[in-house]
């Protein structure tokens, strides 16, 4: 019989993956053309073509007992370097390689963090909405989520709702910005309160409580906003990153965990991450791409075909009578639903192939998320099915 945590992790099985599930059957009965799927976050842009020659070069030049071998559990000390030294360039960071832990992934670094930080009935703060795996993360280690919810001016998090989240179990705090689902990137001015509450409530509860900064979308901005690397704000933070989205990397389970020495008790709070790497099963991040990633630390995916989608997609939509919040990052927009029950709405859409994500999957209802990472000729061919949807909910008239 399946296990108590199964069951109930089955029960909530994620809302995004059931849409692109249905996006599947669907384009199997309509013709994948006719079908518009806003549903999963699958980068939409091939990995550079230096990373395909880096991958071959490495394979060509380098031992093969050694390339396909086991190696610290937190990955090669050259890669740790070469990530440290590009961080410390372009952010004034202080980092060396024992800073740097790699990991399967953003999702499997955050998990090495909550083992190594985690005890059972420990707290974990998010602002919604939020990536929904959070909340599987920390029952993993039998911890919870706190969600505090958004200013629904600007999407950023409600401050005085954050102030008052706290509790004597309170253990850590995720921010995620570029925000998935909203493409909000949150102001220098909010991290700097954010910053100051983190700081009053250690104080307060005489304990050390880690802000870690969820980042696979670091790169992915527009409109001449800069790329932020939250350790200057906070002295314990724990950055977790993927190469996911900037190389267009997903399936290949690649990202690292940065540590700074501010943070409380650094060296063993590293240590405790590397042996998480260890004896929850990942054992070392993938060999092989850790030294590809590495021969290609500057490369970037190719940001203007997100920019034209983002474009083309938010001034199709308001254009239309929806309202919708601008993204600044990552490539997702928000799109406040016309009906309170957003799942109502999300039904709707279906009738024109239209595949959407409730809000109430990332902790926000009346809300839903489109992810634009799909061909830019689907993006102008969507707004016809948007055009319909809005006209049955007298949009725009």
């Amino acid at each position: 019989m399946l296990s108590k945590k199964i069951q109930a992790a089955l029960a909530g099985s994620s809302a995004i993956r059931a849409m692109f599930v249905e996006g599947k059957e669907l384009a199997a009965k309509v013709g994948a053309e006719n079908v518009f799927d806003f549903s999963l976050g699958n980068p939409a842009t091939p990995a550079p073509e230096r990373l395909k020659q880096a991958m071959k070069d490495l394979l060509d030049t380098e031992d093969p007992l050694v390339l396909h071998g086991y190696m610290s559990n937190s990955g090669y000390e050259d890669v740790r370097e070469t990530i440290a030294e590009n961080l410390n360039r372009r952010f004034g960071t202080s980092f060396g390689w024992k800073n740097i832990v790699m990991t399967v992934g953003a999702a499997g670094g955050m998990n090495t963090v909550f083992k190594a930080i985690l005890d059972p009935g420990d707290e974990v703060i998010v602002f919604a909405p939020f990536f929904g795996e959070y909340r599987s993360y920390a029952a993993n280690f039998d911890a919870s989520i706190v969600a505090v919810g958004p200013d629904y001016e600007t999407f950023e998090p409600d401050l005085a709702a954050f102030r008052a989240a706290f509790t004597d179990k309170t253990k850590a705090v995720i921010i995620n910005t570029p925000n998935n689902p909203t493409g909000v990137i949150y102001s220098d001015e909010t991290m700097k309160k954010i910053a100051e509450i983190l700081l009053g409530m250690e104080e307060a509860f005489k304990k050390d409580i880690y802000l870690i900064s969820d980042e696979p979308y670091r790169e992915l901005v527009y409109d001449g906003a800069k790329e932020n690397f939250l350790t200057q704000y906070y002295h314990n933070t724990i950055v977790g990153y993927s190469f996911s989205k900037s190389l267009s990397l997903p399936g290949e389970r690649i990202g690292y965990i940065a540590v700074p020495d501010t943070a409380a008790d650094a060296e063993n709070l590293l240590a405790g991450i590397e042996v998480a790497n260890r004896t929850l099963g990942f054992v070392n991040a993938p060999s092989l791409v850790q030294k590809a990633v590495a021969a290609c630390i500057d490369e970037t995916t190719n940001l203007e075909f997100y920019d034209k989608n983002r474009r083309t997609l938010y001034e199709g939509l308001t254009g239309l009578g929806f309202t919708c919040v601008k993204p600044q990052g990552a490539f997702y927009l928000w799109l406040k639903s016309p009906v309170s029950d957003e799942a109502d709405f999300v039904a709707a859409a279906k009738k024109y192939n239209l595949i959407l994500v409730k809000g109430s999957a990332f902790g926000c209802g009346g809300y839903v998320r489109l992810a634009y990472c799909i061909p830019h000729e689907k993006i102008v061919r969507s707004l016809e099915a948007f055009a319909k949807l809005a006209a049955e909910y007298h949009l725009g008239a």
